[in-house]
């Protein structure tokens, strides 16, 4: 009989199952090294480079005075404190609307009726961003049909119409319609994942439905409510588009400071900088959410 190294009775041996699977991984860490790890890593280095109107290249002279402007200034000081908290009001305030939805189409057994609810949750994600926010724009503006329909019971005056975007608001908003299929999308798998047998026994030990869902869904569906908040968080904070037209650059977030430095004045350095700084908050909230979710792993402890 023929002897293969690799093959024992028609099967490959664990050995090569394991090469195997290491040779997957090939592609996406060359992809993730070349387009990720090298980006960043001369994003860092372009950082500690002395300002120097429109040169992008990074050099060897190294200086602080990037971070010590940063760190002086009160307006970007005020601007992490923005970007920091408009990202945690849209991830609550998502996870707070998307939930219920979510649970909605975890639970419906009619596949016709779980189909269209999916529909209607992937149908927004179909159009381009900036055709999105403009659709908000029509609604929400100053004569957008909010404000026409206030003025037409009167509760408002044509006038002085209700300020719903260029504020903080109108960002959380424009973020919060942004966001919503993706929390939505991550909570339904992890509620269809939970195992029914354990509704089932709060019940029969007497829990009401509403006790169930508090002690027994919420807390299984976890791993889904922080994975879903961070994603959201994410988004929120990086967005430029959003910021942009629904705040009109009356928002000062990092976003739009990251554009303002670059595409403005060519300042590729302080950019830089305060691109690396945004990228750290981004990653902090990647390690609160891990030690969070290590607390959580024990299921429903």
């Amino acid at each position: 009989m023929a002897a293969d190294s690799h093959i024992t009775a028609g099967r490959p041996s664990p050995g090569y199952q394991r090469h195997l699977k290491w040779l997957l991984v090939v592609p996406l860490a060359i992809f993730f090294v070349v387009f990720f790890v090298i980006p960043v890593g001369l994003l860092f280095a372009t950082s500690f480079n002395p300002q120097v109107i429109g040169q992008v290249a990074v050099t060897s002279e190294l200086t602080l005075d990037n971070y010590i402007r940063f760190f002086s200034r009160s307006n970007y000081l005020m601007a992490t404190g923005r970007s920091v908290l408009l990202a945690t009001i849209v991830s609550l305030t998502t996870l707070v609307i998307a939930y219920p939805m979510a649970f909605v189409i975890a639970k419906t057994k009619n596949a016709a009726r779980n189909t269209v609810l999916l529909i209607l949750v992937l149908a927004a994600m179909q159009l381009d961003m900036v055709i999105r926010i403009y659709g908000m724009m029509v609604i929400l503006g100053d004569n957008g049909l909010i404000n026409q329909m206030l003025v037409a019971i009167g509760l408002t005056d044509p006038d002085n119409p209700v300020q719903l975007m260029y504020n903080f608001l109108g960002v959380v908003l424009g973020l919060v319609q942004f966001s919503l299929p993706f929390m939505i999308l991550t909570l339904v798998g992890v509620i269809r994942g939970i195992n029914p047998s354990l509704e089932e026994a709060a019940r029969s030990l007497g829990a009401t439905p509403r006790r169930t869902f508090l002690r027994v869904t919420v807390p299984a569906s976890m791993p889904g409510i922080l994975s879903g908040s961070l994603l959201v968080f994410a988004l929120s904070i990086s967005s430029y588009i959003v910021p942009a037209l629904m705040g009109g650059f009356r928002v000062g977030v990092l976003p739009i400071h990251i554009f303002q430095q670059v595409a403005e004045g060519a300042r590729f350095q302080f950019g830089a900088t305060i691109a690396v700084i945004l990228f750290l908050i981004s990653a902090g909230a990647v390690a609160v959410y891990l030690k969070v979710g290590s607390r959580n792993s024990g299921g429903l402890a």
